[in-house]
């Protein structure tokens, strides 16, 4: 039995940025668990210029803390309660970075710089470049381990032990070793990511799975489960190919399965080659897809290569030669695009020599994993890249299981619509809010546990699932192709219910149709019966979303598409798992707060211990 006040699940941004302000605040019974400390999204994903978003600190624009919140809150489905706790704690965290260590640029005069990104009327994104969230991991970490706080290596955390909703505990697998063991905790933090493992065309690092259905398994409810962010990606290696890949104008090429018959295929399907290449340079920081975009903007870009993998074709962004041939000319752009480019001085012959001279590190990325842009082609789909849903957190992101704290992309506290680059700010600001709550509470050994009631279940499954073969791959693949296929941007609902159906089957006789060799596999095991368990959850949440008159909205759109959709962005949707159903339900929105915080009072509750 392992005991700690504190246990903190997980090694990316988030879970780093607890353990930091845990260390600050002179706690010291505090672990970090890991199934792979150099893995996650945070140390191994990025962009051509991947956003940190945060408040202005820069230039003579007005900004307020309630303005960034406004826009947060405007994005639909967001509690006004998270709105203005990632607002308030965007400068202090954002600052706890560069004083770490993490390069984000000044002017001359130190004043950190900013641009727009997507969905922000102010110019309050940053970057320290394509790898940012690796540059803030690696800078926590350090201050981390500076600091003593064990980092327990190989171990994959499979379940939450619960007493009266209460979470008091966590069960891992020993990756290294095949056994299970049992941690004893007052506060958990999950910090695990995303669930990567919902679909098979994904962005997410092949080191990313995500543990959602370990939370809802436990109790935890979750909410907006039907929305993501779903975009262009590089099928090998995973990257994003957003920002300066669009905007220096690669050809669209479309091959059959063995590489051959290749051809352009957006020729003919926009009205002159001009409209087609100001659709792919928007499509640069208009990345998301985007139901509104979808017929008469650049996410017309993502459906008609959504079109051709469906036709069993093979999509790929060639550098090396201009689209459309000889029709091709910078002229033809519009306005936007033409001023753009030529204000960078992307004026040069090839995609190629446009995209180095405006962005040299996004070549060097892709040269680092294999890709030379100046002589391959990069192939591409439509994958799923940020969930924006998640566990249903309070304002100081426990769930609603006592002592259970869920931060960064596994909590659910993003809506329909969000900033770009406003997730890396999120799992900064949650994390600091879970330290601040779990600091209020004293420092102390935890309950020991049962230990048959935390391993009966996890025993049951790994002894049942243990054959002479192995099938976990081609389950997971299968499952996951069909959730890309009819669940992703493109929304299918009678598909979707027969997926759902197939799923609730495949969970229910896990024992029987699951099989895998040896303890190597153990892990495979339990993530794949996790995805199924979240993907089961999905699904119920896409359908119930339909029955409520739902429609094309975010990055998702629905096929046959609603007539009179209902405007739900006013209301979230929770779904819970019970004993034999997922089920869902809706509520209103939480308001931003607008207190009166008269200085004395505040400072009063303040020194009281109360905030």
């Amino acid at each position: 039995m392992n005991s700690y006040d504190t246990l903190i699940i997980g090694t990316g941004c988030a879970a780093l940025k607890c353990a930091d302000e845990l260390c600050h605040m002179g706690r010291q019974s505090l672990a970090i668990l890991t199934d792979d400390e150099r893995a996650g999204t945070s140390r191994n994903a990025g962009s051509d210029k991947q956003t940190y978003y945060k408040l202005t600190l820069s230039g003579f624009d007005g900004d307020s803390v309630g303005e960034m919140a406004r826009t947060l809150f405007s994005g639909g489905c967001v509690d006004g309660t998270h709105a203005l706790c990632e607002a308030a704690l965007s400068a202090p965290c954002f600052l706890r970075l560069c004083e770490l260590g993490v390069p984000f640029p000044t002017n001359r005069y130190g004043e950190y710089i900013g641009y727009k990104t997507d969905h922000d009327p102010r110019r309050r994104a940053t970057s320290a470049g394509p790898l940012t969230s690796k540059m803030m991991a690696e800078a926590l970490d350090k201050s981390v381990r500076a600091a003593g706080v064990p980092i327990l290596n190989h171990r994959l955390a499979v379940s939450i032990a619960t007493q009266n909703r209460r979470a008091n505990g966590v069960v891992c697998l020993n990756t290294e070793t095949g056994a299970f063991e049992l941690y004893a905790a007052n506060h958990i933090v999950w910090a695990t990511g995303g669930p990567a493992a919902a679909y098979l065309n994904v962005s997410y690092p092949l080191a990313q799975s995500g543990m959602t259905g370990a939370l809802l398994e436990a109790g935890a409810a979750a909410v907006n489960l039907t929305e993501w962010q779903y975009g262009l990606a590089s099928i090998a290696p995973r990257w994003n190919v957003s920002g300066t890949y669009m905007q220096a104008l690669p050809a669209f090429i479309s091959t059959d399965r063995n590489g051959g018959d290749a051809r352009e295929f957006l020729d003919g399907c926009f009205a002159a080659p001009g409209e087609a290449l100001t659709a792919v340079f928007l499509k640069g920081y208009q990345w998301p897809f985007d139901a509104r975009k979808a017929k008469a903007g650049s996410s017309r870009i993502d459906l008609l290569v959504q079109n051709e993998i469906a036709r069993g074709r093979r999509v790929f962004l060639d550098f090396r030669v201009n689209p459309f041939g000889d029709r091709f000319a910078l002229s033809a752009l519009e306005d936007e695009a033409k001023d753009y480019l030529l204000r960078a001085g992307a004026t040069q012959d090839t995609p190629f020599v446009r995209l180095l001279h405006m962005n040299a590190p996004a070549v060097d990325f892709y040269r680092s994993h294999g890709v030379d842009l100046a002589h391959d082609r990069l192939e591409i789909a439509v994958c799923a890249q940020h969930m924006n849903g998640g566990i249903a957190v309070d304002e100081w992101w426990q769930s609603g299981l006592s002592g259970l704290y869920v931060i960064g992309e596994a909590a659910g506290t993003h809506g329909v619509y969000r900033p770009g680059g406003s997730a890396l700010n999120a799992g900064q600001a949650g994390a600091a809010r879970a330290a601040r709550a779990i600091s209020r509470a004293p420092e102390q050994a935890p309950a020991p546990l049962d230990e048959a009631d935390a391993l009966n279940a996890v025993r049951r499954v790994a002894a049942a699932c243990r054959e002479n073969t192995s099938n976990l791959d081609a389950l997971n693949t299968e499952n996951a192709a069909r959730m890309s296929a009819c669940a992703g941007a493109v929304r299918r609902p009678e598909a979707i219910r027969t997926l759902l159906e197939d799923t609730t089957s495949l969970l229910q006789h896990f024992e029987d149709a699951a099989r895998y060799h040896d303890e190597r596999e153990l892990g495979t095991l339990f993530r794949l019966r996790d995805a199924l368990i979240t993907r089961r959850a999905m699904l119920t949440a896409m359908l119930d979303y339909v029955a409520h008159g739902g429609g094309n909205r975010g990055s998702a759109i629905y096929e046959p598409e609603p007539r009179n959709a209902a405007d739900l962005t006013g209301q979230v949707q929770e779904v819970c798992l019970t004993e034999n159903s997922v089920v869902c339900r809706w509520r209103a929105v939480k308001p931003i707060p607008e207190e009166d915080d008269f200085f004395e009072n505040v400072w009063r509750e303040y020194r009281q211990g109360k905030w």
